[in-house]
This record gives structure tokens, C-alpha cells and sequence, in this order.
């Protein structure tokens, strides 16, 4: 039984197809989890995991939960209907605690079992809304989740011609939305390379190369 009463249908007969991470972006995860569960807030999450590695269910995973809000993942919106949400104790500023890692490395995998969901779904908040939502930000650890397989990190370290048009494509393949310039290389660098600035460059542009080469969706049959 649900936890938190914000939830509802998935659908259109929608099922999970993606994991969102989010932080709570609260000094006190007490409080993070009476805003997911108190009706006016109207927002909530599947799972919410605290700082002790205490993993707390609010919401069925076969229901639809409120934390994703608007935008877009492969071409396609509600992401609600098609993903499960894990919220993580953690400000946005500070390295998230060993035991919530340790927590979410094991949670992960039963919920990519049972909705038989690739690594590469797995993406955070910033992935799907970017210049909106920056969590689970610049602090998170991807690259341990694609280590256990639970996400997809980069192989190589190679570097690419300067062509924002193939960056802005092969983003685009990869998985995500259609946003301003800056925008887009600050989500795919969250994403990927949280430790750059500047304007776009090789890297960036190799990253995205290679990861539309490895797990892009063929846009030709992406429903709309």
C-alpha cells in the first residue's frame, strides 16, 4: 500500500521504461518526506532513499508517481506514466553519503529487472528537463552506477571535431529533448562531464557521438 497519496494511473496503458534520480534538496530528509506525502504538494516519488541508507517506498511501483514533471525523454513526454522515481537524500552540494549509494546500487537492480529496463534508461532529472532541473546534479556518482551496470558511462576518452549541429543530433539520438544550446550542453555535461566549462568542445562532442552510436533510438520508429 502506498505511503504517500499523490499518485495515480499510469497512462494510456504506459509501464516503466525509465528510472529518474532526484535530490531532495533538503537539509532534512524528515521534511522532504512530509512534502511527498502531503496532498497540496501535489508531488512524490517511488522511492525516497535517506542519508543512512534507508531505503522508505511511497508509492507502488505499478502507479504513477508526481516527480517528474513536465518534459521529454526520446522524443516523448509523460515521463510519469513511464518511469519510477527515486528521490535521494542529499542538498545538491555535498557528496551523497556512502550508505545511500550503497542503498540505491542495490535497490536498482530489482527495479531493472522487473520493467526490463536498459542501463541507459536510468538518467536524472536534469536528463529530461533540461535548463528546468538540474538534480541529481554535478555531485553524483554515474560513473560507480555503470561500473555495477545500473547506468551507462563513456569508454573512451577521444576527442571529436567542434560541430554543434552533430552534438545537437546526436544528443537528440541519444535521448534528449529539444532545448536552447546552453541548455542542452549543461544537461548532457551533468549528465556526463560535471567537472567542465566553457563552450562546447571536443569532448563534449565525443561523448554524445558515442553514446548515440551505443544505445540511440532509431528516431524513424520513436513513437511521437
Amino acid at each position: 500500500m502506498s505511503l504517500s497519496p499523490n499518485f495515480g494511473p499510469r497512462r494510456d496503458g504506459l509501464r516503466p521504461e525509465l528510472v529518474v534520480l532526484h535530490y531532495t534538496a533538503m537539509a532534512d530528509c524528515a521534511a522532504a518526506q512530509r512534502v511527498l506525502c502531503t496532498p497540496e504538494r501535489e508531488v512524490s516519488a517511488h522511492y525516497l532513499i535517506r542519508r543512512d541508507g534507508k531505503v522508505v517506498a511511497l508509492v507502488d511501483e505499478p502507479m504513477r508517481a508526481w516527480h517528474a514533471g513536465e518534459g521529454r525523454w526520446r522524443g516523448r513526454g509523460d515521463v510519469n506514466s513511464r518511469s519510477i522515481g527515486i528521490e535521494l537524500d542529499n542538498t545538491g552540494t555535498t557528496p551523497f553519503a556512502a550508505p545511500l549509494m550503497d542503498a540505491l546500487e542495490a535497490l536498482l537492480p530489482g527495479i531493472l529487472s522487473r520493467w526490463t529496463i536498459p542501463p541507459e534508461g536510468v538518467i536524472g532529472h536534469s536528463c529530461m528537463a533540461p535548463g528546468r532541473k538540474i538534480d541529481p546534479g554535478p555531485r553524483f556518482d554515474w560513473q560507480r552506477l555503470a561500473r555495477a551496470g545500473l547506468a551507462v558511462w563513456p569508454k573512451t576518452s577521444a576527442t571529436a571535431p567542434v560541430d554543434p549541429d552533430r552534438f545537437r543530433a546526436d544528443a537528440s539520438t541519444f535521448g534528449f529533448p529539444d532545448v536552447a544550446d546552453d541548455a542542452l550542453l549543461s544537461a548532457v555535461r551533468l549528465r556526463f562531464r560535471p567537472w567542465a566549462s566553457g563552450p562546447l568542445d571536443g569532448r563534449d562532442c565525443a561523448v554524445m557521438a558515442e553514446m548515440a552510436e551505443r544505445f540511440g533510438l532509431d528516431k524513424t520508429s520513436a513513437p511521437a
